[in-house]
């Protein structure tokens, strides 16, 4: 096995959407990473909130983007969503649908029946991402909620990335219910809850997994509440902005552009970073501000930041220095 991060751990888990994929098109570098770790004898998992795929489908879609995967390997919100409800439900209950035919058939397989409106009595509202999505079908759904269904969300993410930008999510479809009904969902099952994280290691047989991830608020949560190390990449949804000013909740153990950080030393991804000055960089702090001199890699001045946001300066708080640091700065959005 070959140095590097991911050499001390016996499992890789993936989020798709932001790190592997966006949409339908691979990350680069995403495909190599994954034959390299596979190849160093680490396995390998994938766990996504997006419930418009099945894990065979899933599989399939990797598959044919150079990224070979098994559907065992797939933990989908969808079919751990419909095997909840199937623990809580007696056989054959209906059970209204909110999302992709994926969800309808993981409710189906689960021994459950799919309904799609109010006068089929479901016992159940399952809602999950779907792009077709409207108000017809969330009207039945909270209809069916205020007569007593049990409300059971795939996920709650707010977007979807995409090469255009940040698209609406399950979770902003969520957000139309909640508003209407007042209301909580009374289950979220995806990230950020620990299950989706939990259940890959506990059917490879891990004892030391590393969670893969885009997102602060699901990826890195779930990882930290399901207690494993956690590597955030910057290809997705979560930015430098967003790390910085991350509670304790949110904060992963390490951070890299992109996969190939899985393959560089772990400390030089490892976070925060304590140190006045390192790889071309200086941080001086004065009080409750910081100021960012130098010029260097862009992962080392974040990790170096972090250390300061994370020990109490305030974002709006740092100040730039040099050329490259004020680039850096307008670069993140600071």
């Amino acid at each position: 096995m070959s140095d590097g991060l991911a050499s001390g751990y016996d499992l890789v888990i993936f989020d798709l959407d932001g790190v592997v994929y966006l949409i339908d098109k691979p990350i680069p570098g995403a495909a190599e990473a994954v034959e390299r770790l596979r190849g160093n004898g680490v396995a390998v998992a994938y766990a996504t909130n997006n419930a418009s795929r099945r894990a065979p489908d899933v599989a399939a879609l990797l598959t044919g983007m150079g990224v070979p995967a098994k559907p065992e390997e797939v933990l989908t919100s969808a079919g751990a969503s419909a095997a909840v409800l199937a623990q809580r439900l007696p056989a054959g209950a209906p059970v209204l649908v909110v999302g992709a035919e994926a969800l309808r058939a993981e409710v189906r397989d689960a021994g459950l029946t799919p309904v799609e409106t109010l006068a089929d009595n479901p016992a159940a509202v399952v809602q999950g991402y779907g792009p077709d999505v409207g108000w017809r079908i969330l009207a039945e759904a909270a209809l069916s909620v205020r007569a007593g269904a049990i409300w059971v969300a795939t996920n709650t993410d707010r977007t979807l990335p995409s090469p255009r930008g940040p698209l609406p999510g399950n979770g902003s479809l969520v957000a139309v219910l909640r508003t209407a009904l007042d209301r909580e969902p009374d289950l979220v099952v995806g990230k950020p809850e620990p299950a989706l994280f939990t259940t890959a290691a506990s059917l490879s047989g891990a004892e030391r997994p590393l969670a893969v991830g885009d997102r602060l608020d699901t990826d890195i949560q779930g990882a930290v509440g399901a207690g494993m190390d956690s590597l955030l990449v910057l290809t997705g949804v979560s930015g430098p902005a967003e790390l910085l000013a991350a509670p304790p909740e949110r904060r992963p153990t390490y951070v890299a552009a992109d996969l190939s950080g899985l393959f560089r030393p772990g400390e030089d991804a490892l976070l925060p970073l304590n140190l006045p000055a390192a790889g071309g960089w200086t941080v001086t702090r004065d009080g409750d501000r910081a100021r960012l001199d130098g010029d260097g890699d862009p992962i080392t001045a974040l990790r170096l930041l972090c250390g300061e946001t994370w020990d109490g300066v305030a974002v709006t708080a740092l100040e730039p220095v040099s050329p490259a640091a004020a680039a850096l700065f307008e670069n993140w959005g600071l």
